[in-house]
């Protein structure tokens, strides 16, 4: 139980003890509960689907995305922004796109990658089904994509937020990413072209990673969730 807080504690904004982030052997465990902690806030988004369903579709596209950038605390959206930014300011250069990671300011590059992903976001929400299974398989499965990361891509920096879960126990690591992919299939053809829809911007972003930097950071995995999102809920308007 401690973990799946770490694991609640970092990806989302609900309070947990402070103690518990802090101790690096849950931490590492936490990875484990990633993809549970993505159908927990795709649970939210569900409920509130369905509780918003006498509104306008964009009137509630747009609380839905406000919701669901809000209880995530906008993590993942810094790091799309920050790897924007290096990919492009990088110029092919490892060492210069790392280090452009590291700037806690935006450029031009990250801001157009965050309105234009938020965009499609705001679009196919606008375009969904009432509560439907895209509204927690897009959460479950970008977070499932985390702990598949860190399983099959090294992880470059050794004091970076992402470097304790290097160590998380395989084994239970593919477990919770099949147990996420088993749910996804379940839902019958939805649940395949989410499926497919994940592989193909897993594939095309560790291969970016690797080509680049011979890994990946936290960035990278920030930018990489934002995508899985994206393309998972494009899939199934």
């Amino acid at each position: 139980m401690r973990s799946l807080l770490a694991a609640l504690g970092f990806l989302t904004r609900v309070p947990v003890p402070v103690w518990v982030l802090k101790d690096a052997g849950v931490t590492k465990d936490s990875l484990v509960w990633y993809p549970a902690v993505g159908l927990l806030v795709g649970s939210v988004l569900w409920s509130l689907g369905w509780l918003g369903s006498d509104l306008p579709p964009l009137l509630r596209a747009a609380l839905l995305l406000l919701v669901w950038v809000g209880l995530t605390g906008a993590l993942h959206l810094d790091g799309l922004a920050d790897s924007a930014d290096a990919w492009v300011g990088g110029l092919g250069d490892r060492e210069r796109t790392l280090a452009i990671m590291k700037d806690p300011r935006s450029g031009p590059m990250g801001v157009t990658a965050v309105v234009l992903v938020l965009l499609l976001k705001f679009a196919a929400l606008a375009s969904l089904p009432l509560a439907g299974t895209a509204l927690w398989l897009a959460p479950m499965l970008a977070r499932a994509a985390i702990t598949a990361a860190f399983l099959c891509t090294p992880y470059v920096r050794s004091q970076g937020l992402g470097s304790a879960l290097t160590h998380a126990p395989r084994l239970a690591c593919i477990a919770g990413v099949l147990a996420a992919v088993v749910l996804a299939a379940w839902c019958g053809w939805h649940g395949v072209r989410a499926l497919l829809a994940v592989t193909v911007v897993f594939a095309c972003w560790r291969y970016a990673c690797m080509h680049r930097l011979g890994g990946m950071t936290g960035d990278t995995l920030g930018a990489l969730t934002e995508l899985v999102e994206a393309a998972v809920l494009v899939a199934l308007v």
